[in-house]
């Protein structure tokens, strides 16, 4: 199927995405652009025309992942569902193996380029943490949390799943073993006996 004049084709756009990830795990901030597209497979005219700098790239990338953790979110359900299932998607994108090269890839540029290192965070970690306050403070409209400071909650919420697994993925040690789903759901509970009505 081809596409209509202007049409952009997403799976460019999406290898450029995951060459990048992978190269600013590798690499950090000494990953150039054409080193993205080489990786990806497309013109450095097709990297440009997507994304004209690494700071662009940087926002797509923690966008993409806030995107995807954030999906119980929108999906709905009670706050027992909805907390576990985002839970679990925390420990899952922590406990992959491209996590920890992407959390030492940020760390390694921070320093070089703080603008950088500030688009990820706020696109990524802060707006999951800004969609989940928001979510908090409808369950306590609803009358069914009790959440006093929603963002506050938020932050308590995201550390007690990850515990010290951005940490252990930052230095590139190998994270314990434990049943995602039982930790998820028993997180999910603790929070919830935490804040109920």
């Amino acid at each position: 199927m081809s596409r209509a004049a202007g049409q952009v084709d997403e799976t460019k756009t999406e290898a450029i995405l995951d060459a990048a990830l992978a190269l600013f795990g590798e690499k950090g901030a000494l990953a150039s652009m054409e080193a993205i597209a080489r990786r990806a497979g497309v013109s450095r005219q097709t990297l440009y025309n997507r994304f004209p700098s690494k700071l662009e790239i940087g926002r797509a990338l923690a966008s993409r992942r806030s995107d995807a953790i954030s999906a119980p979110l929108r999906a709905g359900g009670d706050p027992e569902t909805v907390l576990t299932a985002l839970a679990a998607g925390l420990l899952d994108k922590l406990c992959r193996v491209e996590a920890g090269a992407a959390l030492r890839g940020v760390a390694l540029m921070s320093p070089e380029m703080p603008d950088l290192a500030d688009a990820i965070y706020q696109a990524g970690p802060a707006e999951g943490l800004r969609r989940l306050a928001a979510w908090l403070a409808e369950q306590d409209r609803l009358g069914l949390l009790s959440i006093p400071d929603p963002m506050a909650a938020a932050e308590m919420f995201s550390g007690m799943v990850l515990g010290h697994g951005h940490l252990r993925g930052v230095l590139g040690v190998a994270q314990p073993s434990f049943d995602l789903d039982q930790r998820a759901a028993e997180a999910a509970r603790r929070f919830l006996r935490a804040f109920a009505r």
